[in-house]
């Protein structure tokens, strides 16, 4: 499916990975409904769409994804639904559990049900490498047994089974992607990446659960974006569900060695106990996305790092 001049709804659009989505299909000739309850959990989602907001083929709805009534009527005429919405945070999860199970299970169901009574053709729903928890093997496919640590994982695949349940009981067409470990320019303030570089700048201590050998498969978002955009363009993949990472795993410890280089500042590292609500390594296989999406990531970590740091002392100093 060709993208261009279609109406497509952004739930979470003025957040890092939604607002990074909706600059893509603007820049693409879409016709772009931007949707978000700009949730305080974390600030400068405002500056997120700022220039979203001069161009013709952009429009904000602020609505919250449990106001059933609301996403109906976002979703008229509306053809593609991109869902990134979502109460992020494994932590926080874990010490708001019921809020966070209410707006990431019910408010897909929500997005679901209204995609599905406004005869949306495609619903693309972002997921997380959360579901599966601890490796048993990597890199990890997506038959890798499903075993989340957190609240947050745990209403992340709930996401994924109400879009399997959708797309088989109504024939929606429905596919859900597991981001890995997202970072780049307008990254979230709680997130490693963010809040390392953001310390070095102010000389503030850093903290590192464990020893610091814990990896991550680290996705510039623009990666992200292209995978995303590629899962509602292709066409026969009802149902499916899809890895979105670097294919690289690399230990936390390496990364901020990495900033400390790039940057020449260095600053107090503070070491904690490892959490075990938190996988100890995640590292995805992205053959299936390759061969069926067409995905191909095309950002390292050691440039992703070094454009993440360039947007920061852009937007900061």
């Amino acid at each position: 499916m060709d993208l261009s001049g279609k109406k497509i709804l952004v739930t979470g659009a003025a957040g890092f990975i939604g607002s990074t989505l909706v600059d893509k299909l603007l820049a693409n000739g879409c016709k772009v409904v931007g949707f978000d309850n700009f949730n305080p959990y974390y600030s400068g989602k405002e500056d997120n769409i700022t220039n979203c907001m001069a161009k013709s083929n952009f429009s904000l709805v602020r609505g919250d994804i449990l106001n059933y009534d609301v996403l109906v009527k976002a979703m008229n005429g509306v053809e593609i639904v991109f869902h990134l919405a979502a109460q992020p945070g494994v932590r926080y999860s874990l010490e708001n559990p019921i809020l966070t199970n209410k707006i990431n299970t019910e408010g897909t169901l929500n997005v679901l049900e209204a995609a599905r009574e406004c005869n949306v053709k495609r619903v693309i729903n972002a997921s997380s490498s959360s579901v599966y928890g601890n490796p048993v093997y990597a890199p990890v496919d997506e038959n890798h047994p499903l075993n989340p640590l957190s609240i947050y994982g745990v209403t992340k695949l709930a996401t994924e089974k109400y879009c399997t349940i959708y797309s088989k009981m109504h024939n929606q067409y429905i596919v859900s992607l597991r981001y890995h470990s997202v970072y780049g320019p307008r990254g979230r303030p709680d997130m490693a990446v963010y809040k390392w570089i953001d310390s070095l700048f102010r000389k503030k201590p850093i903290t590192i659960f464990g020893d610091g050998s814990q990896t991550r498969d680290m996705t510039f978002v623009d990666d992200i974006i292209d995978g995303t955009i590629k899962a509602a363009e292709v066409d026969g993949i009802k149902g499916e569900i899809f890895n979105l990472a670097s294919g690289r795993s690399v230990n936390m410890k390496y990364i901020l060695e990495l900033m400390i280089k790039l940057m020449s500042l260095n600053t107090k590292i503070e070491y904690e106990n490892f959490r075990s609500d938190d996988a100890k390594d995640t590292h995805g296989n992205i053959e299936k996305a390759k061969r069926v999406l067409g995905y191909n990531p095309q950002t390292n970590i050691e440039d992703g790092i070094r454009i993440t740091i360039e947007w920061y002392k852009k937007k900061f100093n």
